[in-house]
């Protein structure tokens, strides 16, 4: 009950700092720029650290730890895709991003494609279907975080995990809505700093705990992996020959939507205030992933080492119940409140994303028919829409419940990063690139990657890798097709 009572505490204090900070933000919200991108002004420090809280969300903390701690050594296949996705991502992409945001005056990433093909006759098959996709997908990506705060609060207080869902969407619509974009991307700041502390605390202790503490399953990871079974310790998870390279490149396939096939990232790259900028939030963007990734992994690996493989009933509780076991209770407490940050912090950034791509290219230019609009009601009704978002992807937790964090985002990543991904890396690299040849990239992606993963080939090559085919062979032909009869005669 004590610990209970102190878990409650430092609970309801991080969260009524974040909500009030949140709040205070919102002051500063003026117009509907600053709501969907800051004002265009946000100092590289923040979007780093904004960037890494948004991406790594309740993957990094339950749905990543899950998995090492279910699969071995076959999880840094998946971590070294994800990190040199980031690393590619910051270095190559982000200040090409911001200058193109900047050029075309782009709020939005849909808004960035639309605008960047604006001569196309294809334009509104632009705007619709990629807001589709991003809506669409979104949701089940909220859906991931709401799951992963309603299992967290469940083991900090035996809440039903409805409960915790609900609590979770209570929590973070209020200062998503007021504040909007700046709102998130600063509460998304004390959030990453709680994330990594966590993620770099917790192995280093918990490595120095199995080493000291009898009784245990064991006392090391070498050994926790060698006990385990041959699958843990092997580097293919037990797969030979061509197999083994299937598994390899399914696992590192993670690498490609971080090559502009994610929104709610790309829209951080965008915001950012100059060149200056763009240099500080690489390198802190660099290190955090680094680091994180290391720490995710050997969470897992820690808690191999102290429950075994057989004893965890949900495998991706295992980040708060390693740090529950090896911490005092009240830094226990701050380590799964991170868990519970990393959770706002992408379903926050999720819902600003989409009520954005909604208001921006669906509602003002499809509904309204581009008609003007008061700048205040223009924000009250972008506002009214981060509502409606927030309790539909509440809706979809108990629609359709799922137990894995780890398939939820799995689903999400590749649906949208194949399509989104082309797209972008085309679009800034090969000038004859269509607007006609942008949509149908996006639709064969987005179909390809969706129908693989629900087919039982899924089990052999994962849909991350197989889907950007269709995406590249559908760019590639109607750009031949297209070339010099897409754009519309002035």
């Amino acid at each position: 009950m004590e610990n209970a009572t102190l878990n409650l505490v430092i609970l309801i204090c991080y969260m009524g700092g974040l909500m009030g900070f949140g709040i205070y933000q919102g002051m500063k919200v003026k117009n509907t720029t600053d709501l969907n991108i800051g004002g265009r002004s946000v100092p590289g420090w923040a979007c780093a650290l904004s960037e890494r809280a948004t991406a790594e969300s309740a993957w990094c903390l339950v749905g990543f730890p899950g998995f090492a701690y279910g699969s071995g050594l076959v999880s840094v296949w998946v971590a070294l895709g994800l990190a040199l996705g980031n690393i590619f991502a910051w270095t190559l992409l982000a200040n090409r991003m911001r200058k193109e945001a900047e050029k075309y005056d782009a709020q939005t990433y849909v808004d960035w494609m639309v605008k960047r093909h604006s001569k196309s006759k294809a334009v509104t098959a632009i705007r619709l279907v990629g807001s589709f996709i991003v809506i669409f997908l979104f949701a089940f990506y909220v859906e991931a975080q709401l799951i992963g705060g309603g299992k967290t609060l469940h083991t900090l207080f035996n809440l039903p995990v409805a409960t915790g869902i609900i609590l979770t969407i209570a929590i973070i619509v209020p200062y998503t809505v007021w504040g909007g974009f700046q709102s998130v991307v600063y509460t998304d700041c004390v959030q990453s700093i709680l994330m990594i502390f966590t993620l770099i605390v917790a192995p280093l202790y918990g490595l120095y705990y199995i080493s000291v503490t009898p009784g245990l399953y064991a006392s090391s990871i070498t050994e926790a992996l060698r006990m385990a079974g041959p699958n843990f310790i092997d580097w293919t998870s037990g797969a030979k020959g061509i197999f083994a390279g299937f598994m390899i490149a399914s696992n590192f396939a993670w690498i490609i939507a971080y090559l502009g096939g994610l929104p709610h990232l790309t829209v951080r790259f965008m915001a950012m205030k100059d060149d200056a900028a763009w240099r500080t939030g690489r390198n802190i963007a660099c290190v955090w992933t680094v680091l994180g990734y290391t720490g995710a992994i050997l969470i897992g690996l820690v808690g191999l080492a102290i429950f075994g493989p057989e004893n965890i009933k949900d495998a991706e509780m295992i980040m708060p119940l390693v740090v529950l076991k090896i911490f005092h209770p009240a830094l226990a407490a701050i380590c799964v409140t991170g868990a519970i940050a990393a959770m706002l912090s992408t379903a926050d950034s999720m819902l600003i994303v989409t009520s954005s791509e909604f208001s921006e290219n669906i509602l003002k230019p499809v509904i309204m028919k581009g008609k003007k609009l008061d700048p205040k009601k223009e924000l009250f009704i972008s506002r009214c829409v981060t509502v409606v978002v927030g309790f539909a992807a509440l809706a979809l937790a108990f629609l359709l419940p799922a137990n894995m964090v780890y398939t939820i985002v799995s689903f999400a990543w590749a649906g949208m990063g194949n399509p989104f991904a082309v797209v972008t890396c085309m679009t800034l690299l090969w000038d004859k690139y269509t607007g006609t040849a942008a949509v149908w990239t996006m639709i064969c992606g987005f179909l390809g990657t969706v129908l693989w993963q629900i087919s039982p080939m899924n089990a052999t090559l994962d849909a991350r890798l197989i889907g950007v085919f269709p995406a590249i062979l559908a760019g590639y032909i109607v750009t031949k097709m297209t070339y010099g009869r897409d754009e519309v005669k002035a």
